[in-house]
């Protein structure tokens, strides 16, 4: 991955928060494979910079950077008590309306990074809206109540929905030839997805400033999202 510019990826910035478009591919914390990560770029501009949440490696958009400990702690309460409000947008597969839907299922962690379904697990809530639809997709907004490993992912594949290009639960790579009946691939060649990742963009955030002030924060679509939006409509 080329070397990121931290300065390029800020969204908003005030003297206690610093909230990022972050990157798809780019770690959130330490990766023993990678060579930069969120947590080590927003170090060196703001040396007491701490992370506030997290995002999968494959996810992108609105990150919290919190640049002093007062800060770090006002947005943790926040989380605990569930007041951040978190909206993230997904391409699933198959049309459905989902107008509000609560998915409640508890979800438990394995040790292989993969979660589940499980009446054990911890609780998992997640609401459901359909911004549209195409010809056998949808573009759907996703607003975890909870904080979960992979947890949009598995609501949604339990939902018979799961992401475009979610391999581990469930989600099938989309194709270019998949949207084009005419679609010719030239020669020797292989066909690539249109998105190489896990289709979910994490698209908005609010929380309360240290000032008691509401801090709204929108991350844009990343080029790949883009795109298969993009496809998406000029072919339905």
């Amino acid at each position: 991955m080329k070397k990121v510019d931290f300065e390029d990826l800020i969204l908003f910035q005030n003297e206690d928060y610093i909230v990022i478009n972050k990157p798809p591919y780019l770690s959130t914390l330490d990766d023993r494979h990678e060579s930069q990560n969120i947590l080590h770029l927003a170090k060196s501009h703001t040396p007491d910079a701490q992370v506030c949440h997290r995002l999968d490696k494959e996810t992108s958009g609105c990150l919290v950077i919190a640049k002093n400990p007062d800060a770090y702690r006002n947005i943790a309460i926040q989380f605990e008590n569930r007041k951040v409000n978190k909206i993230y947008h997904a391409v699933v597969e198959g049309i459905h309306e989902y107008k509000n839907l609560l998915v409640d299922r508890n979800l438990i962690a394995t040790n292989k990074g993969i979660a589940k379904i499980s009446i054990n697990g911890k609780p998992a809530t997640t609401y459901f809206s359909t911004l549209r639809t195409y010809g056998a997709h949808s573009l759907v907004e996703c607003k975890p109540v909870t904080g979960r490993l992979h947890q949009i992912r598995i609501h949604l594949a339990h939902l018979n929905s799961p992401i475009c290009g979610d391999e581990m639960y469930g989600g099938k790579h989309l194709y270019l030839s998949d949207l084009k009946r005419r679609f010719n691939l030239k020669k020797g060649t292989e066909e690539l997805p249109i998105m190489q990742r896990v289709s979910l963009h994490a698209y908005s955030i609010i929380f309360e400033g240290t000032d008691g002030k509401t801090i709204s924060v929108t991350a844009p679509y990343p080029k790949d999202f883009a795109v298969l939006v993009k496809q998406l409509e000029k072919t339905s």
